[in-house]
């Protein structure tokens, strides 16, 4: 069953290659697969069972079982999806530009469905069920530009998706009282806790997927979809998903109290519903699509009823049902394609044009209609006698059946007259006749029903291994049961639904008031949804950053309290501080941060914030944590150097605004926010009920990862894959935010020009002295400059090798010698920059992304887990015994990308800030020049 799954993608994959270079006969060759998984599964006798490991720490596996309703759905799945992708070959004109893509989706969610019916794991199910609804969303949005399409296939998403996350609710709450995910084990104990929920829950998936009431409006929409996708997706296989999972679940979960009522109430409101609006309809599709509405229903009855001969008739209506409604989607294509309209008001004659796909659309209607000997008859009267005998409510059941059934009849000969009568009054159209080839599909269809109708002893055989899961009286599936209360109803409907459509047909016209639908309580839905985000949009995001921020701090100073005043358990032995001095330090960080608040100054404000991260990196040295406070003193240098190059271009004082009470009111929620902000740690601290995982750092770290700093051996090594991923986002973030500054064509190009060789001849002290930027600068500088940049380059360096057992390591020596380079910028500008520097940042990002990602590839290749250091241990001459751990070379990664970081803060906020106000400034006095001139 693996090896079918894995078929199944790789032809998804290889669909658009293969409709690229063969056209639509490559159609033909892709059918090979689901047909090649129709024989296989058609010479197969379950029960099968197969299991692959997954997530074995998890206790997942990729459990696939494949009993007799599995076996059954996987025959309908990959036969008919073989039928159809032949069909596509024909329906499709050569050349169409968007049929790879169709293929590939429609292979895609072939595999998904496949997946479903096979999985034994809960989890594993509602991952393929979910692959199917992304799957139909492409299908039903697979013309992009045509708004219907787009709206038709996010009604279907939206409902399908809210349905399913109600149902993974309920699988949890099921595996979870079982004590496991496999079904084939969950359904041989007893009914487990919260049943009743659960089900419920699972019945809202299902019942969504499958467009019973109230959920029944999104399939109708879904026929904007291609048509063969219509006759995959919603006649033969997705639609199926829901009333597929209430038989694989009824045996055992028929026992919950709520699962049998609430299965028999939609279903018998969804086949009434379905059959009346399909009576209204002149679109053929949108009759077939209520049709199918109406036959879903009845499907749900017969799986979800609970019984043993109820559950034989829906496993044979679900074949039926698949084989005509296929068939009858097929020829509604076929006359679309070749009459150019789906309009019955507007068809006629084409009965006589084409005699034998009006046999085939007969046919599949009479299977559909329950005539005998065809499959439709024999499960509809299997149905009828599961309802013979049983209580008032069976009886009430019953009369819906024939109620529902009747219906069907009277749509079903309408979409015959529909299509191929001639109509009185109407020009009969002139068409051509359709080929083999494109009939061929279609036919195979309906003459299998009538076979399937014939060998109806047979497959009693074949489905009464399901059936006797379920508890109540035992049938047989057969063309004969003798004279009894079934075949005069099977009757009764024939000439009830005949009599409908006669009326009809003469003139008395179907009642025109629409039936009432969820449609009206969505679409009010989605518009208040639509229309409170933006009033909420329009009320919170005004284009006002304190707004914003504002609006943010408050919810968590309302939801944060809320949780500390009423919730959270407060520690009872409050520790202020271990040192008076951690009380020094703490004041001076709050004294700075309210001194910040009120300062008018941009530069003064700035450096009281300097001064308040200062103040926590001593915390950090009072707490023990030497590499946090060194990461966190540059860090805060960094920081203020980058504020300096911004400010510099900005006014010297803040706004005049806000107001007095406005800056109160700023001042309050700022207090308010750091007391719950520092609550919520505390108690989050305090709260702690399991050890942390760090306590159990330092041995690893040392025979693991070969370093006694365990905080830089957890960074590059124990959470390696953390680090990646930081480091990735670091990289995307800079880069972007370079592009946004040099965002004019030329920029970037000047700026790459500027990297090489100094436009000036070398000052006396600097590269690129002699520039008007390093004239402006003091002597002093450029000299300090000149002599310490070598020293700080070479410090960091020492902190990037020490820091697997030291205080350092490749974070802190990039910041560091980041520094250095803002030595140089400072006392020479931009040109002294590109001097010291003559690398793109961009590169050097590549560069340390690169060698971060390979660390881990070379692991892998050696036989190790992904980043797995190694540790070597070897002498060399004057060095002496060398303890090596292969990590540093992640960490030499790390390095590199904080080293282009600040290159990239120094280039974009320094020199192309400084290179803008050049420019801005030349042009104001050329501005000026131009105005003294005379006239």
């Amino acid at each position: 069953m693996l090896l079918v799954l894995i078929l199944h993608a790789a032809a998804a994959v290889l669909a658009p290659v293969a409709i690229r270079y063969a056209g639509n006969r490559a159609l033909y060759g892709l059918a090979l697969v689901p047909a090649g998984t129709f024989v296989w599964a058609a010479v197969q006798r379950p029960p099968l069972a197969e299991t692959y490991p997954w997530v074995p720490r998890l206790g997942m596996d990729l459990a696939l079982r494949m009993g007799t309703l599995s076996w059954l759905m996987l025959l309908i799945v990959s036969g008919i999806g073989a039928v159809v992708l032949a069909y596509c070959a024909r329906y499709f004109g050569e050349g169409d530009p968007g049929l790879g893509r169709f293929a590939g989706i429609f292979l895609g969610f072939a595999t998904a469905m496949t997946g479903l019916v096979v999985a034994d794991d809960l989890l594993l199910l509602y991952v393929f069920w979910e692959l199917t609804t992304v799957f139909s969303y492409l299908l039903i949005g697979h013309k992009g530009e045509q708004s219907a399409g787009r709206r038709a296939a996010m009604q279907a998403l939206v409902v399908t998706t809210a349905g399913g996350l109600a149902m993974l609710v309920g699988f949890v709450m099921l595996g979870h009282g079982a004590g496991t995910y496999r079904w084939s084990e969950i359904a041989e104990g007893p009914l487990p806790a919260n049943s009743a929920v659960a089900a419920v829950l699972i019945l809202a998936g299902a019942l969504s997927k499958s467009a019973i009431f109230p959920f029944s409006f999104w399939l109708p929409a879904a026929m904007a979809a291609p048509t063969p996708a219509s006759a995959y997706l919603h006649a033969a296989s997705m639609v199926k998903a829901g009333v597929f999972l209430l038989g694989l679940l009824g045996p055992l979960l028929v026992q919950a109290e709520p699962w049998r009522p609430v299965a028999l109430a939609a279903g018998v409101i969804t086949l009434l519903l379905g059959g009346w609006n399909a009576m209204r309809q002149h679109d053929l599709k949108l009759l077939l699509a209520y049709g199918t509405v109406s036959q879903l229903g009845l499907l749900t009855i017969a799986l979800g009823a609970g019984g043993q001969a109820a559950a034989l008739a829906g496993a044979a209506l679900l074949l039926a049902h698949a084989l005509f409604k296929a068939a009858l989607f097929l020829v509604v294509g076929i006359v679309d394609h070749l009459a150019g309209t789906r309009d019955l008001r507007e068809l006629s004659g084409l009965g006589q044009r084409m005699p034998l796909l009006a046999v085939i659309a007969a046919l599949a209607v009479a299977s559909m209609a329950g005539v005998p000997p065809l499959a439709g008859f024999v499960g509809k009267e299997t149905l009828f006698a599961a309802f013979e005998h049983g209580g008032t409510t069976d009886r009430l059941v019953l009369l819906a059946l024939v109620a529902g059934s009747a219906l069907t009849v009277a749509y079903g000969l309408r979409f015959l007259w529909g299509a191929f009568a001639t109509k009185p009054g109407v020009a009969p159209l002139e068409t051509p006749r359709p080929g083999f080839a494109f009939a061929a599909p279609a036919g195979l269809l309906s003459v299998a029903g009538l076979a399937v109708g014939v060998s109806a002893g047979w497959f009693d055989g074949l489905l009464g291994p399901y059936a006797s899961q379920f508890p109540g009286q035992t049938e047989h599936l057969a063309l004969w049961h003798g004279f009894g209360l079934p075949l005069l109803l099977s009757a009764a409907v024939l000439a009830i639904g005949g009599t409908l459509f006669a009326m009809q047909l003469r003139g008395r016209p179907w009642p025109g008031r629409r039936l009432p639908y969820a449609e009206t309580v969505y679409k009010w839905l989605m518009s208040a949804v639509d229309r409170a985000a933006v009033e909420v949009t329009g009320a919170t995001q005004r284009g006002s950053l304190p707004f914003s921020l504002g609006i943010i701090l408050v919810v968590l100073v309302l939801f944060g309290a809320g949780t500390l005043v009423f919730v959270a358990p407060w520690p009872t032995d409050i520790r202020l501080w271990d040192s008076p001095l951690q009380l020094v330090a703490g004041a001076v960080v709050v004294s700075s941060a309210l001194i910040a608040a009120r300062s008018r100054r941009r530069m003064t404000a700035m450096i009281l914030l300097g001064v308040s991260g200062y103040g926590v990196a001593v915390m950090f040295v009072l707490h023990g944590a030497p590499d946090l406070a060194l990461t966190q003193f540059l860090v805060e240098t960094v920081t203020i150097v980058m504020f300096v190059l911004v400010l510099r271009r900005l006014p010297v004082r803040f706004s005049a605004r806000p107001l007095r009470v406005t800056r109160i009111m700023r001042a309050v929620l700022a207090v308010a926010t750091g007391l719950v902000a520092a609550g919520m740690a505390y108690v989050a601290v305090g709260g702690r009920i399991a050890t942390p995982i760090s306590v159990d750092f330092a041995e690893p770290a040392v025979s693991y990862g070969g370093g006694h700093n365990i905080v830089n051996v957890a960074l590059v090594d124990i959470r390696a894959w953390d680090t990646m991923g930081e480091i990735s986002v670091l990289v995307v973030a800079a880069t972007g935010v370079a592009s946004l500054i040099f965002r004019r064509s030329g920029a970037l190009q000047r700026r790459r020009a500027e990297q090489g060789t100094p436009s000036a001849p070398p000052g006396p002290w600097l590269r690129a002295g002699d520039n008007p930027e390093a004239r402006r600068q003091s002597i002093i500088l450029q000299v300090v400059a000149r002599l310490l940049f070598h020293t700080i380059v070479l410090f960091s360096i020492y902190l990037l090798f020490s820091g697997h057992n030291d205080p350092g390591g490749g974070f802190a020596g990039g910041l560091v010698a980041g520094l250095a380079l803002t030595t140089r910028y400072l006392a020479g500008g931009r040109r002294e920059l590109n001097a010291a520097a003559p690398v793109d940042a961009g590169l050097l990002l590549g560069a340390g992304l690169l060698t971060a990602v390979g660390t881990g590839v070379v692991a892998l290749i050696s036989g190790g887990a992904v980043l797995q250091s190694a540790l070597l241990d070897f002498h060399l001459p004057l060095l002496g015994h060398i303890h090596f751990a292969t990590s540093v070379f992640f960490d030499i990664g790390v390095y590199l990308i904080v080293v282009a970081l600040v290159l990239e803060i120094l280039r974009s906020l320094g020199a192309e800030l400084d290179r803008q106000h050049e420019v801005a400034t030349r042009r104001e006095r050329r501005a000026i020049e131009r105005q003294k001139e005379p006239v």
